[in-house]
């Protein structure tokens, strides 16, 4: 598709214009083919990109008065639709992970160490840590610091814990912050050191 001024895709879009369908199904045919050039090999899988471009174009017809002509109007709406397509392949990537439990069994796991190259009391010290964890987390923080906290162990992104616990990313930083200084609280309240929980995300 040729570039279109940007004052005629604005033009163009608007209600009520004579060639308003065509500009709209041109912008949705650049769109669909920006997308699979972009999230083809993104978070394991492709998505179906004619639903995403629809869904990123109702969003950006409904956002015409943002466009500030700081870009190309393209490159606006491309941004637009792959910042829409990112969110949901996240969903998609981590959805079998759940927010209640950090593995699959229902165990925190940490294997940043090798336990063959632990010794005998580290790794006693290492699986008396985890379950003390795991007794702080359920018994010492908040519903929501407990879903970000696990959420965090688990690996999830911030965006997507955000997602989850429909919050947004400050307030997660925040659930975070305070769910790790209540841990660490708990932690040396029981003797423990920094350099003792150093293994841990907290």
């Amino acid at each position: 598709m040729n570039e279109i001024e940007q004052d005629n895709w604005l033009s163009r879009l608007q209600v009520g214009s004579i060639d308003r369908d065509l500009a709209i199904a041109e912008l949705r045919s650049y769109l669909v083919r920006g997308l699979n050039r972009s999230l083809t090999h993104r978070y394991g899988g492709k998505i179906q990109v004619d639903d995403l471009a629809q869904e990123a174009l109702l969003r950006i017809l409904d956002s015409l008065d943002s466009f500030e002509s700081r870009s190309r109007f393209t490159t606006w709406a491309m941004a637009i639709a792959i910042r829409l397509g990112i969110s949901e392949l996240r969903r998609r990537y981590y959805r079998d992970v759940s927010l209640e439990l950090s593995t699959a069994d229902g165990k925190i796991q940490f294997d940043s160490i090798d336990p063959r190259a632990m010794s005998v009391e580290s790794q006693a010290m290492k699986t008396n840590l985890v379950e003390l964890l795991e007794t702080l987390i359920n018994e010492k923080l908040t519903d929501k610091q407990r879903g970000a906290i696990r959420g965090s162990l688990a690996g999830l992104p911030v965006e997507e814990i955000a997602f989850r616990l429909r919050s947004n990313r400050n307030a997660i930083y925040k659930l975070l912050h305070d769910a790790r200084h209540r841990l660490r609280q708990e932690f040396e309240a029981r003797g423990y050191e920094a350099l003792d929980i150093s293994t841990f995300i907290i």
